[in-house]
């Protein structure tokens, strides 16, 4: 059993008696917690299929069409009405003259022709389409919602709710892996700079400050040109131009902090500097900087979405809510994909700020809630 000292117990009680912020959180972590299983939501590949006796798991293995009586020693389509009919009708031949006729016969009476058939069965994720589907649609796409398509579909009749769902999960995943990377290098930089002071600092500021002078946007540009841009690729360049962001107010507190009482005791009984830094200077630097933890992770996910929105963030294929936005821009005719970005990065970006508030109120020692 988790057992919380007193000051972690004052922090959470003073964050569960902000109801904005802890409802916002468990508001984010479900929705969050579904992205994660987004495979299992969306997907063109079944969760569980039944054919001749036996259960395959599309979703786990791949499976060639051979093993249902196929012809093809590739991966079975499973949205192909020629492979359902295989699964169902156990392989009989007639699913090559006319599968979707034999396909209901078998699913409606478990026989072909008066023959009967083992019949077996598919179980189908709730939405039966991944953010790179492309369907078959009544029309031109971008297609409007309908029962298929709950969120209608894109300008190259992919699901948008499946779109959605893992472009929610990338997005997130990307913002909370960088400000992770960002917080801990600019903690560590900011730490050294206030604690140390002198040359050190003096030579770190002017470092810092030509660092932060450079146009991050033409070197992503540029890396873009060069090579093929993918999500770690991402990541590490937003982290290298993103660290600054915390160096100052962490500075600032070690320098006003380093010279209090409790740290020359410290120092006159022989602590050293790193515990000293880590263990005694820096929670009264928590704050802070989780002041600023609200702006680096909204920032981030916002820096995805423009980077992709302008085309030199990831992969027009990968399942961005930037590349959506972009939709919204270059097909004014259908505003589902413009409303769908902005209602999700309005709660997104919402829920988050909201927790973060909450946290930074309960790190602070002034503020106590009843």
């Amino acid at each position: 059993m988790l057992r919380l000292s007193p000051l972690s117990r004052r922090r959470w009680h003073n964050f569960r008696a902000n109801r904005r912020a802890y409802w916002s959180l468990v508001v984010f972590a479900v929705l969050f917690g579904i992205s994660l299983f987004a495979e299992f939501l969306a997907n063109d590949r079944p969760l569980l299929v039944r054919h001749r006796g036996e259960f395959f798991f599309p979703i786990f293995r791949f499976y060639p069409e051979t093993a249902f009586g196929g012809d093809f020693r590739t991966e079975a389509i499973y949205r192909d009405v020629e492979v359902q009919c295989l699964i169902v009708a156990a392989g009989h031949e007639a699913c090559w003259d006319d599968p979707a006729g034999v396909l209901a016969e078998a699913r409606a009476s478990g026989t072909v022709a008066g023959e009967a058939v083992d019949r077996g069965w598919i179980l189908w994720p709730p939405i039966p389409y991944s953010y790179r589907t492309v369907n078959e649609i009544p029309g031109s796409a971008p297609s409007p919602p309908d029962r298929n398509h709950w969120l209608g579909t894109d300008d190259t009749a992919r699901d948008v709710l499946a779109r959605v769902i893992y472009g929610f999960r990338l997005s997130v995943t990307f913002a909370l892996i960088v400000t992770f990377l960002t917080s801990v290098i600019g903690i560590f930089a900011g730490a050294v700079q206030g604690f140390f002071g002198g040359l050190i600092d003096l030579i770190f500021q002017r470092i810092i400050e030509i660092w932060a002078s450079t146009p991050s946007l033409y070197i992503i540009i540029i890396v873009a040109a060069i090579w093929r841009m993918n999500f770690w690729l991402l990541v590490i360049l937003t982290t290298l131009f993103g660290w600054t962001a915390l160096v100052g107010v962490v500075r600032a507190e070690f320098l006003r902090a380093r010279n209090f009482e409790y740290v020359r005791a410290a120092r006159a009984l022989g602590v050293g500097n790193m515990a000293i830094m880590f263990r005694h200077l820096l929670p009264n630097a928590m704050v802070a900087t989780l002041t600023i933890l609200p702006f680096l992770i909204t920032g981030a996910i916002g820096g995805l979405a423009a980077l992709d929105f302008l085309g030199f963030g990831l992969p027009s294929s990968a399942p961005s809510l930037g590349e959506l936005t972009l939709q919204a821009k270059q097909n004014l005719q259908a505003p589902w994909p413009g409303f769908t970005a902005f209602f999700v990065f309005a709660v997104m970006l919402s829920l988050l700020v909201f927790i973060f508030e909450g946290v930074r109120d309960a790190f602070d020692p002034r503020k106590l809630y009843r």
